[in-house]
């Protein structure tokens, strides 16, 4: 399959690289070849290569998909359910019981669901964090979508039976199991593991040498918690555990001192804002700025669409830039093009997929068209602010996952249909809520 997308803007998301004019050519899922329009040369369409399909990008802004490096997407079922309530109160009383009723058919549907949300709005990869997570594989593939999976074991009593069997196992069937699919260790959270869950995940991290991912210093509570029962905040009680040996990503990390920001940056560890959530569930604001000072790493994401409520990343880039202006009372505290470089390429390296990080010749095809010709785009006096500042899912003409076209005009080219998705989804949460 060869596809050539031709008389395009592109932001290549390469460093140091302006946006040019010009067009790209996929074979099969890989870039083929990019060809930079210059006046000699602006207009390629003379090619007479064979293409199975021709895009006219129509001066359109293609670049890399955006990584949505934290999400639960089959919390679909839950969105607008259990609004208005702090964390540990939304979990407790709302979210684990209705999730409780769930069985792993649920799952596949409502993953379904998530999935269309990601593409129609640009997000080419996600990393979930959820229960059966073959059938959270099962939907992407079946849709053409590309997945991470982590781990989600927890267990706060001793002695805890089968977390570690269950993440072993999972690690062996879904670990690269497929070129859409790959699977990473996991937990939930310090505060619903015990000590010696902990330090069994740790072990594991260091017999497969794979780094680790899991909720962290979300709420001050849960890093008060931990310093009673432990006299350290999480990410030191995760370090002296050996958690950090292989790298890794803390989801949220809202709240970090300064011992905690060295330990992030000695050991590699990501954070993954999650600017939405944090905000609706008044968990507070990450410290982004200060995290960069630190030379420490961050990833963007959505969080589950029960505490979001929506999946749209042109809000969680907003978000993330506005409301570091308004945390350190700067206006220039959070760049568009950082919040844009963590969307796109830090997302990708935190997931191990570097061939998904940008344009260039050999790297998966993992393409967006952005329309410029709407009035939120225009004028075009910074196309990078635009997209960060006002830009919106509607603005995405076509998502790329692999080299497959799988959105394009407001039409989804999956094997699918939306409304039968949409009756499953309803099904399921009224027949969960009859049972509780």
């Amino acid at each position: 399959m060869r596809i050539r997308l031709y008389n395009a803007r592109i932001l290549s998301m390469l460093e140091k690289e302006e946006i040019y004019k010009g067009e790209v050519w996929v074979k099969d899922s890989v870039i083929e070849r990019i060809i930079k329009y210059d006046s000699k040369n602006k207009d390629a369409s003379e090619n007479s290569s064979e293409f199975d399909e021709q895009i006219d990008c129509m001066g359109n802004l293609l670049m890399p998909g955006f990584k949505n490096c934290h999400a639960h997407g089959p919390m679909t079922f839950l969105r607008s359910y259990a609004d208005d309530l702090p964390l540990q109160e939304w979990l407790n009383q709302k979210i684990f019981p209705a999730e409780a009723k769930l069985t792993k058919e649920d799952i596949y549907v409502l993953m379904q669901l998530a999935v269309l949300e990601y593409v129609r709005g640009g997000i080419t990869t996600s990393f979930e964090m959820y229960f059966h997570p073959e059938m959270i594989a099962k939907a992407c593939v079946d849709m053409g979508f590309r997945v991470t999976i982590s781990g989600t074991v927890f267990g706060s009593e001793q002695p805890v039976d089968g977390a570690i069997e269950t993440l072993m196992t999972d690690y062996n069937r879904l670990h690269k199991c497929h070129p859409l699919v790959d699977y990473k260790l996991g937990f939930h959270s310090e505060y619903s593991c015990c000590e010696a869950l902990l330090k069994e995940i740790a072990a594991l991290s260091r017999q497969l040498k794979e780094p680790v991912y899991m909720h962290n210093s979300e709420t001050k509570r849960e890093v008060a918690e931990c310093i009673e029962r432990y006299g350290k905040t999480p990410i030191q009680v995760m370090d002296s555990f050996g958690l950090f040996e292989y790298g890794g990503a803390g989801h949220h990390i809202v709240y970090a001192d300064e011992r905690d920001m060295q330990i992030l940056k000695d050991k590699h560890i990501y954070v993954v804002t999650n600017p939405s959530s944090n905000l609706k569930l008044a968990s507070g604001v990450a410290p982004l700025k200060e995290y960069m000072e630190h030379g420490i790493l961050i990833a963007i994401g959505t969080d589950g669409p029960a505490s979001n409520n929506s999946l749209n990343f042109f809000k969680e880039m907003y978000l993330a830039a506005g409301l570091q202006k308004l945390k350190y009372n700067d206006a220039a505290a959070l760049e568009p093009i950082e919040v844009l470089r963590m969307a796109c390429v830090n997302g990708a390296r935190l997931l191990g997929l570097s061939e998904c990080d940008s344009i260039a010749v050999g790297k998966q095809a993992d393409l967006i068209l952005i329309d410029l010709l709407k009035p939120n785009m225009q004028p075009m006096n910074h196309l990078v602010n635009n997209l960060v500042y006002s830009g919106s899912s509607d603005n995405v003409i076509m998502t790329m996952i692999a080299g497959n076209i799988v959105y394009v005009n407001g039409r989804y080219r999956m094997n699918v249909d939306p409304i039968r998705i949409y009756e499953s989804a309803n099904y399921i949460i009224r027949r969960i809520e009859c049972s509780m």
